[in-house]
């Protein structure tokens, strides 16, 4: 039976499709705007904002690996995100698929921020629907990272909360536990899949500008009210759950082991 990716044109679904094909898995790419097809992924179109394309997109498949997201879109993100999930949700039942998994945040529950709510508002839908599912929370990528301190490198001093503390985790080891995990049967839990080391995030801005060749003075800014507490907390890492292989050092220098 085939496995359907939602949103495999964005960050995560550009490199879990090939995974997924080379551990022999039938795969089908969704997208709004999908790249042509090959031998190997048929590519789709749909939306999840509208609806139009789900049935088909759902035909004779087994498992679903919801990626799909519009953050920071304001009513759009809900609109995909909390509408298209549901919209989704009661698709695949109809199709008969027999495992959903979402791909949500750690830290969702815990986070007073907007987009967060609307994921938790997603994974509740997820869990209440008549497929079984997986929800699998993941720290952040270390691409959202690098692409955060490369926006605030443009000013004279980089300014950070030092008491900041994530847990960065890379992409290929984000879609290697995924090609796990769907092996496994639904347990219809929330699971969290972390980076392989905690660090605060003065550490990780000294490494990325080293790597980077930059130089800049960091400068203290605590991010006030609840939010920066929460960030301060280490609401972002997780101790449940397995590990990724790939460090932000790794990341930094180009080096991606194989994950195992």
């Amino acid at each position: 039976m085939t496995i359907l990716v939602t949103g495999a044109t964005g960050r995560l679904g550009q490199v879990l499709t090939p995974e997924l094909v080379r551990a022999g898995r039938p795969t089908r790419a969704m997208s709004r705007t999908p790249k042509g097809g090959d031998d190997v992924v048929e590519r789709v179109r749909a939306d999840l904002a509208t609806g139009e394309g789900l049935a088909a997109a759902l035909a004779d498949v087994d498992t679903v690996l919801h990626l799909a997201s519009a953050p920071y879109q304001r009513g759009y993100t809900r609109h995909v995100d909390v509408d298209g999930t549901r919209r989704l949700v009661d698709a695949a039942g109809t199709a008969g698929v027999r495992h959903l998994v979402y791909v949500s945040i750690v830290g969702i529950d815990r986070v007073p921020f907007s987009y967060y709510r609307v994921k938790l508002d997603a994974e509740a839908i997820v869990a209440d629907g008549p497929v079984p599912w997986t929800i699998l929370r993941v720290t952040q990528f270390h691409d959202l990272l690098d692409e955060a301190l490369t926006r605030l490198a443009r000013f004279p001093v980089l300014p950070v909360d030092p008491k900041i503390v994530g847990q960065p985790v890379d992409v290929h080891d984000v879609a290697a536990h995924l090609v796990r995990r769907i092996s496994a049967p639904a347990g219809r839990t929330i699971e969290e899949y972390g980076g392989p080391e905690v660090l605060s995030l003065a550490d990780g801005a000294r490494a990325w500008l080293t790597a980077r060749g930059l130089r800049r003075p960091l400068l203290r800014l605590p991010v006030p009210g609840r939010l920066g507490r929460a960030f301060r907390s280490g609401a972002l890492t997780t101790d449940t759950g397995e590990r990724g292989r790939i460090t932000w050092p790794d990341y930094l220098a180009g080096r991606r082991t194989e994950p195992g």
